[in-house]
């Protein structure tokens, strides 16, 4: 004897049941509205918007199920509603919710083991997918379940109206595997939009609900059959159904993560995750709202893509050099919004994954403008300052030190403008040897560098590059130069009512809102970009026709790391800083790479789409500059060191003449504010109990004329050079003009044996 099975007889047993409960009984799935359905509902992906609303990036974020975008029943096609209507429920327009004919044939046939299509109507359906009281389990529906499905399904039709029925079930249904609702199953397995499905695609979409997990094979018998229902009287070839289902049903076109900013995508959304971690921490009792599935960002999808196709076209011409990954950042001077963020070289690298734009890279050359910039701003230096570019030999720590150019040519004295533009490595040493290394190390730190050491353990090759910073925290630096030496953070995420967008031609570096002290002297940041943007300054090494000089002003400064691993340009206009990197992720060196070969073509032609209708106007001087007229002593050939110019100085260090001292053949002491050589700020010096204490001496070494030392404030000596016998403990060496002035101090500290601790506590 056949025993009737759960879902056909209990059904019509509930139905009854049901019948007789009270009208008023609310079950959650009948008593939500469309609205909140709609609103409660959330893709698997966030979608990563630019400032506009563009979509930039898609990034997966719900592992657990696939979910697209929530169509409108208008936005789905004809064919795919015929489709699921015929397959799921045919009398979906003529029943309330309970399609009492199918009830009873549906029971009938139980009775007599007679295969049907069965009783649950689509509004069942829907109510046990959005109740999850009411959800089905392996085992199927308890009788429970099957009441509350029932009377959900008659309070969904008396609240719904028939359209946003059907348009709810077609988001929320389940099809193959993860994939939910048809726009997730429309891109993964027919590469198009739920409005674009034909005859063919929706019967196989109609199948899957049916059977979501069953066989190709099955799923295209049931594709057929609906076929045959949604065409009568057509002959239908399910022969090529079948081949077309098997098809469809292995591909996965809908790619997790697509768009053109995936590296920026990821940081937006850890920033966030980050900051609702913080806030919840903060306020543990609150509830955490509804996950958002679309973030925006400050990116430019416009300058977005054209940044990374210019990276890319680039690094392709670069392919004979051994160079396969570049990344590009740019930044808004006034309010530190990140407008294209391109972290990879993507297909072109085998580490695309890596974001070279926060990873940690040899910066090279391009740490000396923010050297010049303190050494100006300490009055060390003017732009006019004659520096010897000549062999030198530092004694460190670990033993001497000999810088090299980068042509392994000497270019004699030349003015710190020259020295700068032109970017020499011995006249950055010696600018280093001024300012101390620690000291450096101090001011890079405030602008924002992630320096893992203290400035001793980098030593002078530090006026080099040889810390390791990342692109988007260096070319932050430099929008503190354009920002006259103001310093903030940047940001990649909207605000969420953004201010009125400036004018462009009235738009200037520094018209940033925040009241923040500048972290530079403005003065000395201006002059250092009056000298980066000197074309005729950096013809020495960059001859009169560089890729570095643009129509419209900028400054720029090139770099390039230790065995050509990392190449750099990062530079300002009025409005905007771009920085550029090209190496390789695994570190390998480059082949013939140059600074301006390398990242600094990317730089200019990314300038110049930001300023195709834009101007770039020179900023103007701030409070405490004077511009001089400045002429330079003759050189060892007689003809004068530098040509005469214009030159800007901070008040009070301007002076006509610049030459060398004919004494020594030197830049002479006037150059420049007199100063301290050796020894550095911060020595230690560790006295030696094995060395007679006489033959343990300390040298003084100092430029300028007419000076004399003072130790902890008494008289030591007159001269450039002193030599001093330590004694234990913590002591201010000054040096004092003709005047009387202190001009330069160091504070140094002597260790051995006989410190007191009253010494050890200064």
């Amino acid at each position: 004897m056949h025993r009737p099975s759960f879902t056909a007889s209990h059904l019509a047993a509930a139905l009854i049941v049901a019948s007789c409960m009270q009208p008023g009984l609310a079950f959650a799935a009948g008593a939500v509205s469309f609205d909140e359905v709609k609103r409660g509902f959330r893709s698997s992906d966030t979608a990563v918007l630019d400032r506009n609303g563009e979509l930039l990036q898609r990034v997966r974020t719900d592992a657990t199920v696939r979910r697209g975008q929530w169509i409108a029943l208008a936005d789905v096609s004809p064919a795919l509603r015929m489709a699921m209507v015929l397959s799921e429920d045919r009398r979906f327009y003529e029943h309330s919710g309970i399609d009492w004919r199918a009830v009873s044939s549906a029971a009938w046939a139980n009775l007599w083991n007679t295969r049907t299509r069965g009783a649950s109507t689509i509004t069942m359906q829907l109510s046990g997918l959005l109740d999850e009281d009411l959800r089905r389990a392996n085992s199927g529906r308890t009788f429970t379940q099957k009441i509350g499905q029932t009377m959900a399904a008659t309070q969904l039709e008396r609240n719904w109206r028939k359209d946003q029925i059907l348009e709810a079930y077609l988001n929320t249904v389940p099809f193959r595997g993860e994939i939910v609702g048809i726009d997730a199953l429309s891109r993964t397995l027919f590469g198009k939009a739920p409005s674009g499905l034909d005859a063919r695609e929706a019967a196989v979409a109609a199948a899957l609900v049916r059977a979501p997990n069953a066989k190709p094979a099955q799923v295209a018998q049931r594709a057929c059959e609906v076929m045959r229902a949604m065409e009568p009287g057509q002959k239908i070839d399910c022969d090529a159904l079948d081949m077309f289902t098997s098809a469809a049903v292995q591909r996965r076109a809908f790619d997790a993560n697509e768009g053109i900013a995936p590296h920026a995508a990821r940081r937006v959304l850890k920033e966030l995750a980050e900051a609702e971690a913080t806030a919840k921490s903060a306020a543990p009792a609150r509830q955490a709202g509804p996950r958002e599935t679309a973030v925006r960002t400050t990116l430019r999808a416009p300058l977005q893509r054209f940044a990374l196709d210019a990276l890319q076209r680039h690094l392709k011409e670069l392919r004979g050099r051994h160079v396969e990954d570049g990344a590009l950042v740019v930044l808004d001077n006034a309010s530190g919004e990140v407008l294209a963020w391109v972290g990879s070289s993507g297909p072109l690298s085998q580490a695309a994954e890596v974001d070279a734009v926060t990873a940690l890279r040899q910066p090279g050359s391009t740490l000396k403008p923010l050297l010049y910039a303190q050494a100006i701003a300490e009055r060390r230096l003017t732009a006019a300052s004659l520096i010897d570019d000549s062999s030198a030999q530092i004694n460190t720590a670990s033993g001497l030190y000999i810088p090299q150019n980068y042509d392994r040519q000497f270019k004699g004295p030349v003015s710190a403008r020259t020295a700068l533009a032109a970017s020499l490595n011995v006249p950055a040493v010696r600018t280093l040897v001024m300012v101390s290394p620690e000291s450096f190390a101090r001011q890079l730190r405030a602008a924002g560098l992630p320096l893992r050491e203290n400035g001793d353990y980098y030593g002078y090759s530090l006026a080099l590059g040889s810390a390791e910073v990342s692109l988007l925290s260096l070319t932050n630096a430099y929008r503190m130069l354009a920002n006259g030496g103001r310093y903030e953070t940047t940001t990649l995420t909207a605000r969420t009512a953004a201010p009125p967008a400036a004018s462009p031609t009235k738009a200037k570096a520094g018209d940033n809102a925040s009241a923040a002290a500048p972290m530079l002297d403005p003065a000395a940041a201006f002059i250092v970009g009056d000298i980066l943007s000197d074309a005729n300054a950096r013809t020495r090494t960059f001859g009169l026709d560089s890729i570095l000089s643009t129509r419209f002003w900028t400054a720029v400064k090139t770099g390039t790391s230790k065995d050509m691993r990392d190449n750099w340009a990062v530079g300002w206009s009025q409005r905007y800083t771009v920085g550029v990197w090209v190496g390789n992720a695994s570190g390998a060196s480059m082949w013939d790479v140059s600074g301006t070969s390398g990242a600094a073509p990317v730089w200019a032609e990314v300038m110049r789409f930001l300023h195709a209708r834009e101007p770039s106007r020179a900023p103007r001087p701030p409070a405490g500059l004077v511009e001089a007229r400045v002429a330079f002593g003759p050189g060892a050939d007689g003809n004068p060191l530098e040509a005469a110019r214009s030159e800007w100085f901070l008040q009070g260090t301007e002076q006509p003449l610049f030459a060398l001292d004919t004494g020594a053949g030197t830049p002479a002491a006037n150059t420049a504010a007199a100063r301290i050589i050796a020894p550095v700020d911060g020595t230690i010096i560790a006295l030696d109990p094995d060395i007679p204490p006489l033959h343990q001496r300390v040298r003084f070494e100092s430029e300028g004329r007419g000076v004399q030392w003072r130790i902890d404030g008494k008289h030591f000596a007159r001269g450039n050079s002193a030599q001093w016998l330590p004694w234990p403990g913590r002591h201010v060496i000054e040096l004092v003009d003709a005047t009387g002035k202190v001009v330069d101090q160091r504070r140094i500290e002597v260790r051995g044996a006989g410190v007191v601790a009253k010494n050890a506590r200064r």
